[in-house]
């Protein structure tokens, strides 16, 4: 049920100020069936959620954009990027992997699930990416966190279904006027 209200639009709207400063107040709702509807989107969402690396594979198509030399090099990730000219706000139907390889067919409706801020498919983008920590020279590439050379590609398409799947549930959330709830 709590995961469920903290996923509703109206709850986020009415308290977005208040996340930063403090923990969210869940409000109880009294109709019986109120509470079932945020109880079943709550468990769906958690397991989505939890479950997002076995999630199935987004069908993106995947554009060969260069002759790679192996399968390892075709799928390696250095930064991923958007095609030129296109930002975040543009709300991309394409990411860059590499000079081989382009992720065509995001849908729009992925750029609305947010985590922390960003849209969970911009974090991926954030977070895999091969970085040098300036201080101690240490490396930290994302291919070496499988021996799958797909996994990072992988992963993105599993994104992109958690991220419309999300989307779908709490699009379906019932929306429930103050008179309905205790807080």
């Amino acid at each position: 049920y709590v995961y469920g209200v903290l996923h509703a639009p109206k709850f986020i709207a009415m308290y977005e100020d208040n996340f930063v400063k403090e923990r969210p107040r869940i409000p109880i709702v009294r109709s019986e069936e109120l509470y079932l509807s945020f109880r079943d989107a709550g468990r769906e969402l958690a397991a989505i959620h939890l479950n997002y690396e076995n999630a199935e594979r987004y069908e993106l198509e995947e554009v060969t954009t260069g002759n790679a030399k192996g399968i390892s090099k075709h799928y390696h990730v250095e930064k991923l990027r958007f095609p030129p000219g296109t930002k975040l706000t543009d709300r991309p139907t394409s990411i860059v992997v590499n000079q081989y390889l382009r992720l065509d067919g995001i849908p729009q409706e992925c750029w609305d699930y947010m985590l922390s801020g960003k849209a969970g498919l911009y974090w991926i983008m954030d977070r895999y990416q091969i970085t040098k920590d300036t201080a101690t020279g240490i490396v930290n590439d994302p291919n070496e966190y499988s021996d799958d050379p797909k996994y990072i590609v992988d992963l993105i398409k599993r994104v992109v279904t958690v991220s419309v799947q999300t989307i779908r549930i709490v699009n379906s959330l019932p929306v429930f006027d103050w008179s309905e709830i205790t807080v």
